[in-house]
């Protein structure tokens, strides 16, 4: 029988979703993570997880893989050696950026650190107008002594972006080739390739951001495909891009930069199906795991897809949803800053050695301690029986806070909570409320393997009546592996003015990306049939520095086209700024094609009413620490794998599963809907 795989590394556990497609079936599995060398924590999870379904590796038909190993490598400062080469007199505009301050009015704010330093970014004469005129011709002389330079150098990598390199791309292709010639070996990332848009700026640092992850990225693509070669897989593999959608190992070596939110973006296409599936379209996706909690919004069923965006202080313009990550997660370490007050991440315990009550060598009070302090998490084991954890450890980890703190122990481990809550609260707001969207119109879905264990109280100092928990929240995003597609972005920048004389222009710029959508449907060997493109354009007023993305509707370009782009800006900017300038010209700017090859998805079956009991799946009580109820409060303990369709929970009350745990508050009902998703509502 056929099995499809999909696996999610995360910084504390690596989760496996199994799908058997002839029969529907389901079966997950989650493993430690191994931070020194991902591929073997994941090489572990896919081998107990075969064994565990009783398949052979023959057996797997696809393997879909989530990775934060180029966001860690990012975060970490763990990239390789990298050089630049650019046109003359622009050396510095790495360093320069947009000569804004990280923070407006924090005068102690650092800047990222430089992935580049200023002796390995060396300028070349060549000079390109606006237009593709050339000014300068290329120095090829110049590029080649660049190229021995920062061979005597050492560096691994180089990034190679010349001005208006998108415009016209032959310097930068002829400078490529020397560098290639002079520097065998050596990982080469160029502007026209990685971002073929205009802003200077931008398209220089994803340019080198590519190149500084893009050996990292390889060498583990390389050690993860002999691994899966050692199991005795042979099937195709896939990786996770940050627009959600599914690419060859071989195209993730080379641009690296794609996948900086490959694990979170596989956890929205998950919510996006789960939502469908119980017939709520709008969402706040809240997904919280050890090292960080993303948070997404989705209208209609459908979360926005970023042209940009700025990844842990680095501008990357790459196709990507728009997700919000901050330093929130189980493993986040509880401490009191110089002015004495309590504090919760970003920094995080990781999965080595992981919170306290793991009892392998941290002395550091997490959420995850303070969980298992309030018993909200079982305080014995986790993982289905499979981790015992130290309840005793945790309390006197958090005790030591609480001397300082001058509180006694249970105050303290709540406050880590509302600590935590307040970070995630900030989080949705900056992805609702300041983009013109109201949370009480969203129903917040939950997921991660800590997810549910805070939705309950997040919802409710958001004033979100309805919280919706995924049949296997823990290992969402390791499902949604198996529920996305085949996608591949390209893009043109071209700036139009808005009237019937742009016409022509837009037409050949859609035959242009057209064309090389149709390249990539044949490099992957996609059917005809499971082909579809998705067309938009980036449009602003004359004289604004930001666009808006406005879908092109189907077919040939007419003056029925024009009007239902002027349209659709017009919507999108009363949204988004609060008003639109009417009489004002539009910009037409960038021309963007999405190629999708559709790919059989694991599917779910509704399952019959059993009724509205769930004594059933009771399997004990035990005392939480719930201030709602003013204290500690005796609450049932279900087991999730024995609830069914129909069956409710009146809290408080416990729900657990091998992935996760929910808390149900006091005054909360939970049911179980028709595809055995929990949905918590006040009573």
């Amino acid at each position: 029988m056929a099995w499809r795989i999909g696996v999610d590394s995360g910084g504390t556990f690596t989760d496996v979703c199994l799908f058997e497609e002839a029969t529907g079936r389901v079966e997950v599995w989650k493993v430690p993570s191994t931070p020194a060398d991902p591929s073997s924590g994941i090489a572990q999870g896919i081998a107990e997880g075969i064994a565990r379904v009783g398949a052979r590796p023959e057996d797997v038909s696809y393997f879909g893989h989530g990775t934060t190993v180029a966001t860690n490598a990012l975060i970490q400062h763990r990239g390789v050696k990298t050089g630049l080469v650019t046109t003359e007199g622009f050396r510095d505009l790495l360093e320069i950026g947009r000569q804004k301050r990280p923070e407006l009015y924090d005068l102690q704010a650092d800047k990222p650190d430089l992935l580049v330093s200023r002796d390995l970014r060396l300028e070349v004469p060549e000079r390109l107008r606006h237009d593709g005129s050339v000014e300068i011709p290329l120095d090829e002389a110049a590029v080649r002594r660049a190229a021995q330079k920062l061979k005597k150098a050492g560096v691994k990598a180089v990034a190679l972006s010349f001005l208006y390199g998108f415009v016209r791309s032959d310097h930068e292709q002829a400078a490529m080739r020397i560098l290639a010639e002079e520097l065998p070996g050596v990982f080469i990332s160029t502007g026209h390739i990685v971002a073929p848009e205009f802003r200077e700026y931008e398209r220089l640092s994803t340019a080198v951001v590519n190149a500084y992850l893009g050996p990292v990225m390889s060498n583990y693509i390389e050690r993860l495909a002999n691994r899966l070669a050692d199991l005795g897989i042979t099937v195709t593999p896939h990786l996770t891009q940050s627009n959600g959608g599914v690419i060859g190992f071989a195209t993730a070596a080379r641009l690296p930069v794609r996948t900086v939110l490959s694990g979170p973006s596989t956890g929205v296409v998950g919510a996006e199906v789960v939502g469908r599936l119980a017939g709520i379209p709008d969402l706040i996706t809240f997904d919280m795991g050890g090292t960080s909690s993303d948070v997404a919004l989705l209208t209609g069923g459908t979360c926005r897809l970023a042209s940009e965006a700025v990844v842990h202080g680095y501008p990357i313009k790459a196709p990507m949803l728009d997700i919000h990550t901050v330093g929130a997660g189980g493993g986040s370490i509880a401490y009191v800053d110089s002015g004495s007050l309590l504090k919760v991440g970003p920094r995080s315990a990781g999965a080595d050695p992981g919170p306290v009550c793991y009892d392998r060598g941290n002395t550091e009070p997490t959420v995850t301690d303070a969980n298992v302090v309030l018993q909200t998490l079982n305080p014995v084991s986790l993982l289905g029986g499979r981790m015992q954890v130290r309840q005793d450890l945790a309390r006197a980890a958090i005790g030591k806070l609480a001397e300082r703190l001058g509180m006694d122990l249970l105050a303290t481990a709540q406050g880590i909570i509302s600590v935590v809550t307040a970070n995630m609260v900030k989080a949705i707001r900056v992805i609702s409320v300041q983009r013109g969207y109201d949370p009480r119109d969203y129903t917040l879905i939950a997921f991660g393997g800590a997810g549910p264990l805070h939705a309950a109280r997040l919802a409710r100092e958001l004033d979100i009546a309805r919280v919706l928990v995924p049949r296997n929240p823990g290992i969402l995003c390791a499902t949604g592996l198996l529920l996305t597609d085949l996608r591949a972005d390209f893009a043109a920048t071209n700036l139009q003015t808005l009237e019937p004389a742009a016409r022509d222009t837009i037409a050949a710029e859609f035959v242009g990306l057209q064309a090389r959508a149709e390249d990539w449907f044949a490099e992957e060997h996609i059917d005809p049939a499971a082909r579809r493109v998705t067309r938009t354009v980036d449009m602003r007023y004359t004289g604004q520095n930001y666009e808006l993305p406005i879908t092109l509707p189907e077919g040939e370009i007419t003056q029925a086209t024009l009007d239902a782009l002027a349209a659709g800006f017009t919507v999108a900017h009363q949204r988004m700024y609060g008003f639109a300038a009417e009489g004002e010209t539009v910009q037409l700017v960038t021309f963007r094609v999405e190629a999708a090859g559709v790919v059989p998805k694991a599917g779910f079956s509704p399952q019959p009413d059993a009724g509205p009991d769930a004594s059933a799946a009771v399997i004990g009580s035990r005392d939480v620490w719930l201030p709602e109820a003013g204290g500690f409060t005796p609450c049932t303990v279900h087991d999730r794998q024995k609830l069914r369709a129909g069956n409710r929970i009146a809290g408080p009350a416990i729900v657990e599963q091998m992935d996760a745990t929910t808390v149900v508050l006091p005054g909360t009902i939970a049911r179980v809907e028709p595809y055995m998703n929990l949905i918590l509502e006040t009573a």
